[in-house]
């Protein structure tokens, strides 16, 4: 086997309540590709995931996955805008800061817990 061989990779992101996540990722802009009763495929750019119909809370309280964008500004504002945090009541957000290690961080939980760091490279790793 060569790494060249290698043709996706995906997370499995837990669900607690798997219709309120789905509505949850498609409001905050990713689409979806896919569904079942158990998985669906959600996609932004060229990034994706399968949101799966399971739920463990010590899995799901230690999830977290990564994205990084062009400008955090840009996607704080497209939360702030949508309401969000009011439209899914639990869930938290926290504004893009510096952090030392060179990126702008934003910090969104989803329904279940998951937490999403949404970061913007601006300073080039040493």
């Amino acid at each position: 086997m060569e790494p060249k061989d290698v043709i996706d990779l995906k997370a499995f992101v837990p669900a607690k309540d798997y219709s309120l996540s789905i509505r949850f990722y498609t409001d905050l802009g990713f689409q979806l590709n896919w569904g079942g009763e158990g998985v669906t495929e959600f996609q932004i750019g060229s990034c994706r995931f399968l949101l799966q119909n399971f739920h463990v809370e010590q899995h799901t309280a230690n999830f977290m996955m990564h994205l990084m964008v062009q400008n955090a500004d840009a996607w704080w504002a497209h939360i702030t805008q949508i309401e969000l945090v009011k439209k899914y009541p639990g869930i938290t957000a926290k504004p893009p800061a510096l952090m030392p290690w060179g990126l702008r961080v934003l910090y969104l939980s989803d329904p279940s817990g998951v937490l999403w760091h949404i970061a913007e490279r601006v300073q080039k790793p040493e």
